[in-house]
């Protein structure tokens, strides 16, 4: 499943980031072939080293969370506070495809790593910036984390249930559609720096693809002026599509067609809601969940949740367990794509970890190279000095333009 052409292969990442959405973006773009060089500070490295779970025996223990976003990577550790550091990384990355960073706007200007330094000595760099909020504006000079992203967003006005205190998605939907939204578009901009040989800085702010990645509320707010609110797990435009409570647990049903709504009417054997006015119409529905919900539920009651499964999805209704992460994991479907591979930690220890989830004509790109421990891989710093560390791009790899 894994022998599959790497289409970034021949590219050359050199990552500066911490945590999340920087790291999930240069992986993945190893993932998809690039050799990404990590530029970790000798004193402790990518902050996620630090947080659990650890595995390994007392004294050479490794970061699962730092394994899950920094497979396929090599690093290396340069103080970017010391000159001579400083300039070492410039000859890094006068021999890269791509900078990125995650740092506050204006860190990597101070230091002397900004792109308008790099830039005269890589003209083809594509400089990749990730930031809570921008490399410009009133906010620009704030920091920010993925909850406080979500936060100030919205996301978090429309999460969680009606009544309830806010709360953030439960994954960290800023950091890394932050993450993607870089990906794509150093991919995007590859492309024209093969053809111009001109390089570009890329702004991703998490604010504003939170924003972007929220489209749907976002357009209802333009569309009738009002707030999109807090619905739980229901939809604003579309029911029965939520959760429901069965007599031994919840599940997930979306009938959300008239003709799913009908099939499920009939194999509940409530056939009397088809023809009920608040219930006759896909936007009556939606407006009239809460008896629509209530209605539901005493039905289901006489049910378990896994023969309500059974019984919709014979019907062609979509409908779900609400899965821990275990029984996701171990889904047949999860089995069958091969999500969850076996790696080796870099300290020895075997565990398992989400590949890429994609497939190119059935196959999966694999992982090449489990999470590097802190600068395993510095020869690469004695290999460009003893070429002579010079702060100049030894080879063109673009296309002439027409």
């Amino acid at each position: 499943m894994h022998d599959v052409t790497l289409p970034l292969a021949g590219i050359k990442v050199i990552e500066i980031c911490n945590v999340a959405a920087g790291p999930f973006c240069a992986m993945v773009l190893a993932d998809l072939g690039a050799d990404v060089i990590k530029i970790e500070n000798p004193n402790g490295g990518d902050t996620l080293r630090s947080w659990p779970p650890h595995s390994g025996p007392d004294g050479n223990t490794f970061s699962e969370n730092f394994a899950s976003l920094n497979r396929n990577k090599r690093s290396v550790t340069l103080d970017l506070k010391q000159q001579t550091d400083r300039e070492q990384a410039i000859v890094l990355a006068a021999d890269a495809d791509v900078l990125l960073e995650n740092n506050r706007p204006g860190v990597l200007t101070r230091l002397g790593l900004g792109y308008e330094v790099l830039r005269q000595h890589n003209p083809r760099l594509i400089y990749c910036s990730i930031s809570a909020y921008g490399q410009h504006g009133p906010r620009a000079d704030e920091g920010g984390f993925d909850v406080t992203v979500q936060a100030i967003s919205g996301i978090m006005s429309v999460t969680g249930e009606k009544d309830g205190a806010p709360v953030k998605a439960g994954v960290p939907i800023s950091d890394f559609a932050a993450g993607l939204y870089g990906a794509f578009a150093i991919c995007a901009q590859l492309r024209r720096v093969a053809e111009t040989g001109e390089g570009v800085h890329i702004d991703v702010p998490m604010m504003g693809a939170s924003l972007a990645i929220a489209a749907l509320q976002v357009s209802e707010y333009f569309g009738s002026g009002k707030d999109p609110v807090k619905l739980g797990s229901a939809h604003p435009r579309n029911a029965p599509y939520q959760a429901f409570k069965a007599r031994d647990d919840y599940f997930v049903m979306a009938a959300g067609t008239q003709n799913l709504w009908e099939t499920a009417c009939r194999l509940l054997n409530r056939e009397e809601l088809i023809a009920d006015p608040r219930f006759s119409t896909t936007a009556l529905r939606a407006r009239n969940q809460a008896p629509l919900k209530e209605t539901f539920e005493m039905t289901f009651s006489s049910f378990s949740a896994q023969e309500l499964i059974d019984l919709l999805s014979r019907a062609g209704i979509p409908c779900s367990l609400i899965n821990s992460y275990s029984r996701a994991l171990s889904d047949p479907q999860s089995e069958h794509m091969g999500w969850a591979n076996p790696i080796v930690l870099a300290n020895g220890v075997h565990t398992k970890t989400l590949g890429f989830p994609l497939q190119f004509n059935g196959k999966t790109p694999g992982i090449r190279m489990t999470a590097p421990k802190l600068g395993q891989d510095q020869h690469i710093i004695s290999d460009s000095q003893n070429q002579g560390g010079e702060l100049t791009r030894p080879r063109a790899r673009h296309k002439q333009p027409q």
